[in-house]
């Protein structure tokens, strides 16, 4: 089922019967303030995208996950990665205003890219971020991305990121 460690989480794969906690998340004002252009999203389209998760599991072994912290088993956020583009899957995550600043988005995303890049042979991952949003550009730039560019898109700046699978050291 994908299912993924880290010191402090576990994650897995966001499922049908994670909509109601998951359309309450994305619907989150901190959240959606970003993630949606401040925008509420209705069930069905937090539906879609669980079902394109679903579909992305699937198809290239990757999608989107939910994160709890170990100790209390409590969802604490997602993150995940989607083909938005055909050259590159696009990381994307959020984490709960009641967990901020313990380091469960860096840890998360390492845990993804670790996989992805392990495990699924994945070359890059990109990611863009609004511009205002700096603790996303603080987690982006701890696991390792590198800004490639900035943009206006929809009237706001968006920082655009990529990272490189690492070298194994032997010729790859």
């Amino acid at each position: 089922m994908n299912l993924l460690h880290t010191d402090r989480l576990h994650l897995r794969p966001c499922q049908l019967e994670d909509l109601d906690i998951l359309h309450e998340l994305w619907c989150d004002a901190d959240i959606r303030r970003f993630l949606f252009d401040d925008r509420q999203i209705s069930r069905e389209e937090a539906q879609s995208f669980i079902e394109a998760s679903i579909a992305s599991f699937r198809n290239h072994g990757y999608g989107i996950w939910l994160f709890f912290a170990q100790q209390n088993d409590q969802i604490a956020g997602f993150t995940g990665l989607l083909q938005f583009t055909e050259t590159a899957p696009s990381l994307i995550f959020g984490v709960l205003p009641q967990f901020w600043g313990r380091g469960y988005a860096t840890e998360a995303t390492l845990g993804v890219l670790d996989h992805a890049f392990t495990d699924l042979g994945i070359k890059y991952i990109v990611a863009d971020v609004d511009e205002p949003n700096d603790p996303s550009i603080r987690v982006l730039e701890r696991i390792g991305m590198s800004q490639t560019k900035r943009a206006i898109v929809n009237e706001k700046p968006l920082l655009y990121y990529e990272i490189y699978a690492p070298s194994r050291g032997n010729g790859e």
